[in-house]
């Protein structure tokens, strides 16, 4: 009996211990998958202001939402005015005051090409 519970506690430990290495690798690279991001200013974010060319900033990143608009539970009429614009009233309140769901703020990270320059001005 000792020498299974023994077992059973080396092993919850080793996988316990193999899971965090793994966090920390995964961890690890992901800055480097941001470290060649655009800076983009709001002049040329406002140049992608369609329906074909959708680019959105939305909490200092910018987003190219060309792709996703017709895949929106909502016509793409209620996003294109958003588009070429920093959008994060938009993506918080959908018009109406309640916030997009944790997977829709998840799914937004695959369309990111850049981060909004500061200081950045519509001038």
């Amino acid at each position: 009996m000792k020498k299974l519970c023994y077992s059973a506690f080396v092993a919850f430990w080793s996988s316990i211990a193999t899971l965090l290495a793994l966090q920390a690798v995964a961890t690890d690279e992901a800055p480097d998958t941001q470290a060649g991001a655009a800076v983009i200013s709001l002049e040329e974010l406002a140049v992608h202001n369609s329906e074909a060319d959708c680019w959105m900033a939305i909490e200092g990143k910018v987003y190219n939402l060309s792709d996703y608009l017709p895949k929106h539970p909502t016509p793409a009429s209620m996003l294109v005015p958003w588009c070429g614009k920093e959008a994060t009233e938009g993506m918080r309140t959908k018009g109406y005051g309640r916030d997009h769901s944790p997977m829709a703020w998840e799914m937004l990270q695959t369309y990111e090409v850049g981060t909004l320059a500061d200081g950045a001005s519509a001038d």
